[in-house]
């Protein structure tokens, strides 16, 4: 067991997650992978568990075994949503992998945001340290530091004798994220996703993020990690980390970062540097729709744009308005019909279940789908985030659980307009009306599937929808939060990248 031999994991367990196990879409630990490539570049001999294939927290202890390692780093895969919800199951299994590390004399030092917004947590539960916010530097000066220097290193966390937490200064951003040197994939069985990927989607999808943080004001949103700022790579960087990607055999990208090219002229010098390496490659990325002006969507498209999802949220201005979007539905709308207009494909990101929120606004969500039919729709109900506008304002409603145990949960762990059971019921439906208007319009080419698609889909939603008619009779009135900026006071970004 050596001091500077350094195990890097992560606690997401696909294999804990029923939802996003059975879609077969596995996406490697970006964060936890860039960690490992810093904590090399500082010369720490560094070996990797991915729990992300893994089966359970044993499979931990058996590389801790073979390795030998004197540190365990649990560092989440901030850019992953998943890790940001900081989901029961996976609290519990992290829980867990440093009660194992401990059974080994192993230190252990966490980092995510989950340790961010609670890090008594873990420290009671057997962490040595955890490292809050943008953590790979705070990471690697306290592996580098003296016992005695630790605890008041910038972004360190620790329990004094007394048991009382000890909190370094707030570690500043990495302003210049070319610094950062590329992801160890080496360290990870990239073959393996691989296959998954082709055996179920004939397609393999690798993730990357070009830039860290957002810096708009929907008060529903997380920020634990970056706060509402905004940094990015240079194009020609982001360009050689396709290029990588290419190189490991990816047939498509997914961008990670919570907006793509907010920085003015980004996108296109991103496509133009992608073009003179090579071919572009497809990928996927997140956007604001009042973003997506017609010169950017072009952008976009040259760059190799095969879909952008739009947190649209609701259909209803009132409801957009509440939750300080800054965003109307008539750019959600509009943003859509440009993005096809270039050949991309819509997904729309909907959250049910927002205070104040009324039968007639779930309507107007529903109308929105029905009319625009993006591509694709994921659908949640409204989650209080620890250190958001939000959960400071519901907290006092919340009782029991405060946490989702997986991500299909679904669970109102607050008093909403309704219940749990109603907004999953309103998930099935809202569900079926999208596929069966897919299918309407187009759908499978098999003329006996796509008749047995529309009776199955018609049906569900004939009768979810009587369901749900029956239940919002029966609603719980609750009173809506007036937003604390003005619609244009929250389409108005925060601190953004310097030059």
């Amino acid at each position: 067991m050596g001091a500077r031999r350094v195990l890097v994991a992560q606690s997401y367990f696909l294999n804990f997650d029923p939802k996003l196990r059975d879609a077969g879409k596995p996406v490697p630990p970006l964060g936890s992978l860039i960690c490992a490539a810093v904590l090399r570049a500082r010369g720490f001999e560094v070996a990797f568990f991915d729990a992300m294939l893994g089966t359970s927290p044993e499979d931990c202890a058996e590389i801790m075994d073979r390795e030998r390692p004197g540190t365990l780093v649990i560092f989440e895969d901030s850019f992953n949503y998943l890790s940001k919800m900081c989901l029961e199951r996976m609290r519990e299994a992290a829980s867990r992998m440093i009660a194992l590390a401990s059974d080994r004399k192993v230190r252990v030092v966490v980092a995510g945001s989950s340790a961010t917004d609670d890090p008594e947590f873990f420290l009671r539960s057997g962490a040595s340290a955890v490292a809050m916010g943008e953590a790979e530097f705070s990471v690697a000066e306290w592996l580098e530091a003296g016992v005695a220097e630790r605890p008041a290193l910038p972004g360190i966390v620790t329990v004094d004798s007394q048991g009382r937490l000890v909190r370094g200064a707030v570690r500043p951003p990495i302003r210049d994220l070319d610094q950062l040197p590329m992801p160890a994939w080496d360290l990870i069985d990239v073959e393996r996703y691989r296959q998954a990927w082709m055996s179920r989607h004939g397609r393999f999808e690798l993730p990357m993020a070009t830039s860290r943080g957002c810096p708009f004001h929907c008060n529903w949103c997380s920020k634990p990690i970056w706060g509402q700022r905004y940094n990015s790579m240079s194009p020609a960087r982001a360009a050689r980390e396709v290029e990588v990607l290419q190189g490991l055999g990816a047939t498509h990208l997914n961008f990670l970062d919570d907006i793509l090219g907010l920085k003015p002229g980004w996108v296109e010098e991103f496509g133009t540097e992608v073009r003179r390496r090579g071919p572009t490659i497809p990928f996927r990325c997140l956007s604001r729709a009042d973003l997506l002006e017609a010169d950017f969507v072009a952008s976009l498209a040259g760059a190799g744009c095969e879909m952008v999802w739009i947190g649209a949220e609701s259909g209803s201005q009132s409801v957009l308005d509440a939750m300080e979007k800054g965003t109307t539905v008539e750019s959600i709308r509009n943003s859509a019909t440009r993005l096809r207009r270039a050949g991309i494909k819509v997904g729309f990101f909907i959250q049910f279940g927002y205070p104040g929120e009324t039968r007639g606004d779930i309507d107007a969500t529903l109308a929105l789908i029905d009319d625009v039919l993006p591509d694709d729709i994921g659908i949640s109900v409204s989650y209080p985030l620890p250190g958001t506008p939000f959960y400071d304002r519901v907290r006092h409603e919340m009782a029991g659980s405060t946490h989702w145990q997986d991500s299909g949960d679904l669970a109102m762990l607050f008093r909403g307009p309704h219940g749990t059971g109603f907004y999953r019921l309103l998930h099935t439906h809202a569900h079926a009306r999208f596929r069966l208007g897919r299918a309407l319009r187009g759908g499978a080419s098999n003329l006996m599937t796509r008749g047995l698609q529309i009776l199955r889909q018609g049906l569900v939603r004939a009768v979810t929808g009587t369901a749900l008619s029956v239940l919002s009779r029966n609603r719980t009135p609750t009173r809506s939060l007036a937003p604390g900026r003005s619609r244009e006071e929250a389409s108005v970004p925060g601190e953004r990248e310097r030059g």
